[in-house]
Protein backbone atom coordinates (compact mmCIF):
# COMPACT_ATOMS: atom_id res chain seq x y z
CA UNK A 1 0.00 0.00 0.00
CA UNK A 2 3.05 2.24 0.31
CA UNK A 3 4.98 1.27 -2.81
CA UNK A 4 8.17 3.25 -3.04
CA UNK A 5 8.16 4.11 0.68
CA UNK A 6 10.76 2.85 3.11
CA UNK A 7 9.94 1.68 6.64
CA UNK A 8 11.84 2.98 9.64
CA UNK A 9 12.02 2.63 13.42
CA UNK A 10 13.50 5.75 15.01
CA UNK A 11 14.53 5.86 18.68
CA UNK A 12 13.37 8.98 20.53
CA UNK A 13 14.21 10.20 24.01
CA UNK A 14 11.36 8.16 25.51
CA UNK A 15 10.42 5.38 23.07
CA UNK A 16 10.72 4.19 19.45
CA UNK A 17 8.48 5.37 16.62
CA UNK A 18 7.64 3.26 13.56
CA UNK A 19 6.72 4.75 10.23
CA UNK A 20 7.25 5.01 6.50
CA UNK A 21 8.89 7.66 4.34
CA UNK A 22 8.59 8.37 0.62
CA UNK A 23 8.77 11.02 -2.05
CA UNK A 24 10.84 14.18 -2.27
CA UNK A 25 10.29 17.86 -1.67
CA UNK A 26 9.10 19.81 1.38
CA UNK A 27 8.42 17.51 4.36
CA UNK A 28 4.89 16.60 5.47
CA UNK A 29 4.13 14.47 8.54
CA UNK A 30 0.89 12.45 8.54
CA UNK A 31 -0.62 11.29 11.84
CA UNK A 32 -3.42 8.78 12.30
CA UNK A 33 -6.37 8.44 14.68
CA UNK A 34 -8.10 5.62 16.53
CA UNK A 35 -8.47 2.68 15.85
CA UNK A 36 -5.90 3.05 13.09
CA UNK A 37 -2.19 3.18 12.35
CA UNK A 38 -0.18 4.96 9.66
CA UNK A 39 -2.01 2.68 7.18
CA UNK A 40 -4.97 5.09 7.27
CA UNK A 41 -3.14 7.42 4.84
CA UNK A 42 -2.56 4.73 2.20
CA UNK A 43 -4.99 6.37 -0.27
CA UNK A 44 -3.49 9.85 0.15
CA UNK A 45 0.23 9.48 0.93
CA UNK A 46 1.41 8.15 -2.47
CA UNK A 47 -0.14 11.10 -4.32
CA UNK A 48 1.28 13.58 -1.80
CA UNK A 49 4.68 11.96 -2.27
CA UNK A 50 4.70 13.13 -5.89
CA UNK A 51 5.30 16.66 -4.58
CA UNK A 52 6.44 16.27 -0.98
CA UNK A 53 8.60 14.14 1.27
CA UNK A 54 5.88 12.25 3.13
CA UNK A 55 6.40 10.72 6.56
CA UNK A 56 3.55 8.67 8.10
CA UNK A 57 4.06 7.29 11.59
CA UNK A 58 2.37 5.22 14.27
CA UNK A 59 1.76 7.30 17.38
CA UNK A 60 3.29 6.18 20.66
CA UNK A 61 1.25 3.22 21.90
CA UNK A 62 -0.22 2.39 18.48
CA UNK A 63 0.80 -0.03 15.76
CA UNK A 64 4.49 -0.91 15.72
CA UNK A 65 5.61 2.10 17.76
CA UNK A 66 6.82 1.71 21.34
CA UNK A 67 4.53 1.29 24.33
CA UNK A 68 6.51 2.77 27.25
CA UNK A 69 5.37 2.10 30.80
CA UNK A 70 2.79 4.57 32.04
CA UNK A 71 2.55 6.29 35.43
CA UNK A 72 -0.20 6.90 38.02
CA UNK A 73 -0.90 10.34 36.51
CA UNK A 74 -0.83 8.95 32.91
CA UNK A 75 1.82 11.56 31.95
CA UNK A 76 3.71 9.30 29.50
CA UNK A 77 0.57 9.30 27.34
CA UNK A 78 -0.35 12.98 27.43
CA UNK A 79 -0.32 14.65 24.02
CA UNK A 80 2.61 16.82 25.07
CA UNK A 81 4.80 13.69 25.31
CA UNK A 82 3.33 12.11 22.17
CA UNK A 83 3.96 15.32 20.21
CA UNK A 84 7.58 15.45 21.37
CA UNK A 85 8.10 11.96 19.92
CA UNK A 86 7.07 13.18 16.49
CA UNK A 87 9.23 16.31 16.58
CA UNK A 88 12.21 14.15 17.52
CA UNK A 89 11.47 11.67 14.72
CA UNK A 90 11.31 14.41 12.11
CA UNK A 91 14.56 15.92 13.40
CA UNK A 92 16.21 12.48 13.23
CA UNK A 93 15.08 12.20 9.60
CA UNK A 94 16.64 15.59 8.86
CA UNK A 95 13.61 17.86 9.10
CA UNK A 96 13.70 20.60 11.73
CA UNK A 97 10.65 22.32 10.20
CA UNK A 98 7.74 20.60 8.47
CA UNK A 99 4.02 20.61 7.77
CA UNK A 100 1.80 18.22 9.73
CA UNK A 101 -1.65 16.81 9.01
CA UNK A 102 -3.41 14.79 11.69
CA UNK A 103 -6.71 12.97 11.92
CA UNK A 104 -8.59 12.35 15.18
CA UNK A 105 -5.96 11.51 17.87
CA UNK A 106 -3.28 12.44 15.38
CA UNK A 107 -4.86 15.87 15.00
CA UNK A 108 -4.71 16.33 18.77
CA UNK A 109 -1.03 15.45 18.66
CA UNK A 110 -0.55 17.83 15.72
CA UNK A 111 -2.09 20.92 17.33
CA UNK A 112 -0.24 20.27 20.59
CA UNK A 113 2.95 20.06 18.52
CA UNK A 114 2.16 23.41 16.90
CA UNK A 115 1.62 24.99 20.34
CA UNK A 116 4.65 23.46 22.07
CA UNK A 117 7.06 23.51 19.11
CA UNK A 118 6.08 26.49 16.93
CA UNK A 119 9.50 26.67 15.28
CA UNK A 120 9.08 23.10 14.01
CA UNK A 121 5.59 23.30 12.48
CA UNK A 122 5.22 25.32 9.28
CA UNK A 123 1.60 24.38 8.51
CA UNK A 124 -1.05 22.50 10.46
CA UNK A 125 -4.03 20.50 9.17
CA UNK A 126 -6.51 19.07 11.70
CA UNK A 127 -9.11 16.57 10.48
CA UNK A 128 -12.50 16.14 12.19
CA UNK A 129 -11.68 17.45 15.66
CA UNK A 130 -12.00 20.45 17.91
CA UNK A 131 -9.42 20.89 20.68
CA UNK A 132 -9.74 18.40 23.53
CA UNK A 133 -10.35 21.06 26.16
CA UNK A 134 -13.08 22.64 24.02
CA UNK A 135 -14.82 19.28 23.57
CA UNK A 136 -14.89 18.57 27.29
CA UNK A 137 -15.97 22.12 28.14
CA UNK A 138 -18.97 21.75 25.83
CA UNK A 139 -19.85 18.17 26.82
CA UNK A 140 -23.58 17.49 27.05
CA UNK A 141 -25.97 14.58 26.56
CA UNK A 142 -25.14 14.30 22.85
CA UNK A 143 -21.43 14.16 23.67
CA UNK A 144 -21.97 11.56 26.40
CA UNK A 145 -23.85 9.24 24.05
CA UNK A 146 -22.03 10.00 20.81
CA UNK A 147 -18.50 10.00 22.22
CA UNK A 148 -19.02 7.26 24.81
CA UNK A 149 -15.75 5.68 23.66
CA UNK A 150 -13.93 8.60 25.32
CA UNK A 151 -15.43 7.73 28.70
CA UNK A 152 -15.14 3.99 28.21
CA UNK A 153 -11.45 4.02 27.33
CA UNK A 154 -10.71 6.51 30.12
CA UNK A 155 -12.36 4.31 32.76
CA UNK A 156 -10.09 3.03 35.56
CA UNK A 157 -7.69 0.23 34.79
CA UNK A 158 -8.27 -2.66 34.14
CA UNK A 159 -11.95 -2.35 33.22
CA UNK A 160 -11.71 -1.32 29.55
CA UNK A 161 -8.54 -3.34 29.00
CA UNK A 162 -10.17 -6.60 30.07
CA UNK A 163 -13.44 -5.93 28.27
CA UNK A 164 -11.64 -5.19 25.00
CA UNK A 165 -9.49 -8.31 25.42
CA UNK A 166 -12.68 -10.39 25.40
CA UNK A 167 -13.80 -9.10 21.98
CA UNK A 168 -11.36 -6.71 20.27
CA UNK A 169 -13.02 -6.96 16.86
CA UNK A 170 -16.35 -5.84 18.30
CA UNK A 171 -14.90 -2.49 19.37
CA UNK A 172 -12.80 -1.91 16.26
CA UNK A 173 -15.64 -2.85 13.89
CA UNK A 174 -17.98 -0.57 15.83
CA UNK A 175 -15.64 2.41 15.46
CA UNK A 176 -14.97 1.80 11.78
CA UNK A 177 -18.57 1.09 10.81
CA UNK A 178 -20.52 3.44 13.10
CA UNK A 179 -18.28 6.43 12.42
CA UNK A 180 -17.98 6.01 8.63
CA UNK A 181 -20.45 6.70 5.83
CA UNK A 182 -18.74 5.22 2.77
CA UNK A 183 -19.08 1.46 2.17
CA UNK A 184 -15.84 -0.31 1.38
CA UNK A 185 -13.64 2.37 2.93
CA UNK A 186 -11.61 -0.25 4.80
CA UNK A 187 -10.20 -3.10 2.67
CA UNK A 188 -10.00 -6.40 4.55
CA UNK A 189 -6.21 -6.28 4.98
CA UNK A 190 -6.43 -2.81 6.50
CA UNK A 191 -9.36 -3.66 8.76
CA UNK A 192 -7.63 -6.85 9.88
CA UNK A 193 -4.48 -4.89 10.70
CA UNK A 194 -6.46 -2.49 12.87
CA UNK A 195 -8.16 -5.38 14.67
CA UNK A 196 -4.85 -7.21 15.14
CA UNK A 197 -3.41 -4.22 16.98
CA UNK A 198 -6.26 -4.36 19.47
CA UNK A 199 -5.49 -7.99 20.28
CA UNK A 200 -2.21 -6.82 21.86
CA UNK A 201 -2.68 -6.06 25.59
CA UNK A 202 0.17 -3.53 25.63
CA UNK A 203 -1.39 -1.59 22.76
CA UNK A 204 -4.83 -1.55 24.36
CA UNK A 205 -3.43 -0.42 27.71
CA UNK A 206 -1.42 2.34 26.03
CA UNK A 207 -4.48 3.59 24.16
CA UNK A 208 -6.55 3.58 27.35
CA UNK A 209 -3.79 5.50 29.11
CA UNK A 210 -3.89 8.08 26.34
CA UNK A 211 -7.62 8.60 26.87
CA UNK A 212 -7.09 8.85 30.63
CA UNK A 213 -4.42 11.48 30.00
CA UNK A 214 -6.73 13.29 27.57
CA UNK A 215 -9.48 13.67 30.17
CA UNK A 216 -7.06 15.08 32.75
CA UNK A 217 -3.66 16.34 31.60
CA UNK A 218 -4.57 17.29 28.02
CA UNK A 219 -7.60 19.23 29.22
CA UNK A 220 -5.43 21.04 31.75
CA UNK A 221 -2.82 21.84 29.09
CA UNK A 222 -5.50 23.27 26.79
CA UNK A 223 -6.99 25.36 29.58
CA UNK A 224 -3.57 26.75 30.41
CA UNK A 225 -2.92 27.69 26.78
CA UNK A 226 -6.29 29.01 25.60
CA UNK A 227 -6.08 32.77 25.22
CA UNK A 228 -2.42 32.78 26.29
CA UNK A 229 -0.65 30.87 23.53
CA UNK A 230 -1.82 30.58 19.96
CA UNK A 231 -1.02 28.49 16.90
CA UNK A 232 1.33 30.64 14.84
CA UNK A 233 1.23 28.78 11.53
CA UNK A 234 -1.50 28.64 8.85
CA UNK A 235 -4.14 26.10 9.88
CA UNK A 236 -6.47 23.99 7.75
CA UNK A 237 -9.59 22.54 9.38
CA UNK A 238 -11.51 19.74 7.64
CA UNK A 239 -14.49 17.90 9.10
CA UNK A 240 -17.18 15.40 8.18
CA UNK A 241 -20.17 17.03 6.55
CA UNK A 242 -22.52 14.69 8.46
CA UNK A 243 -20.58 13.97 11.65
CA UNK A 244 -20.68 15.35 15.20
CA UNK A 245 -17.92 17.96 14.73
CA UNK A 246 -19.99 19.77 12.13
CA UNK A 247 -23.33 19.17 13.85
CA UNK A 248 -22.36 20.05 17.42
CA UNK A 249 -19.79 22.80 16.89
CA UNK A 250 -18.73 25.73 14.74
CA UNK A 251 -15.36 24.22 13.76
CA UNK A 252 -13.88 27.29 12.10
CA UNK A 253 -15.10 29.57 14.88
CA UNK A 254 -13.58 27.37 17.58
CA UNK A 255 -10.23 27.02 15.83
CA UNK A 256 -10.06 30.78 15.20
CA UNK A 257 -9.85 31.20 18.96
CA UNK A 258 -6.64 29.18 18.77
CA UNK A 259 -5.02 30.30 15.51
CA UNK A 260 -4.92 33.56 13.57
CA UNK A 261 -4.84 32.05 10.07
CA UNK A 262 -7.62 29.44 9.78
CA UNK A 263 -9.36 28.11 6.71
CA UNK A 264 -11.33 24.95 6.05
CA UNK A 265 -14.44 23.18 4.85
CA UNK A 266 -16.63 20.13 5.39
CA UNK A 267 -15.85 16.96 3.47
CA UNK A 268 -18.46 14.60 2.05
CA UNK A 269 -17.58 11.61 4.21
CA UNK A 270 -17.95 10.21 7.67
CA UNK A 271 -15.25 10.53 10.31
CA UNK A 272 -12.40 8.84 8.39
CA UNK A 273 -11.77 11.51 5.76
CA UNK A 274 -8.54 10.16 4.20
CA UNK A 275 -10.01 6.68 3.80
CA UNK A 276 -13.58 7.60 2.84
CA UNK A 277 -12.90 10.65 0.66
CA UNK A 278 -9.24 10.45 -0.39
CA UNK A 279 -9.60 12.59 -3.53
CA UNK A 280 -11.38 15.43 -1.74
CA UNK A 281 -9.01 15.23 1.23
CA UNK A 282 -6.01 15.23 -1.10
CA UNK A 283 -7.32 18.25 -3.01
CA UNK A 284 -7.69 20.28 0.19
CA UNK A 285 -4.24 19.25 1.42
CA UNK A 286 -2.51 20.04 -1.88
CA UNK A 287 -4.12 23.47 -2.10
CA UNK A 288 -3.16 24.21 1.50
CA UNK A 289 0.38 22.87 1.37
CA UNK A 290 1.13 24.58 -1.93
Amino acid sequence: MYDGFEEFDVPTSQTTIHGVRGGSGPPVLLLHGIPETHLMWHRVAPALAERFTVVATDLRGYGASGKPASAPDHAPYRMRAIALDQVEVMAALGFDRFAVAGHDRGARCAYRMALDHPDAVSRLAVLDVVPTGEAYARADADFSLGFWVWSFLAAPEPVPEQMIAAAPRVLVDHMLDAWSRVPGAFPDPVRDAYVAAFTDPETVHAICEQYRAAATLDVADDRADRGRRGIACPTLVLWSETGPVGQWYDPLGIWRAWAADVRGAPVQAGHFLPEEAPEETLRHLLEFLA
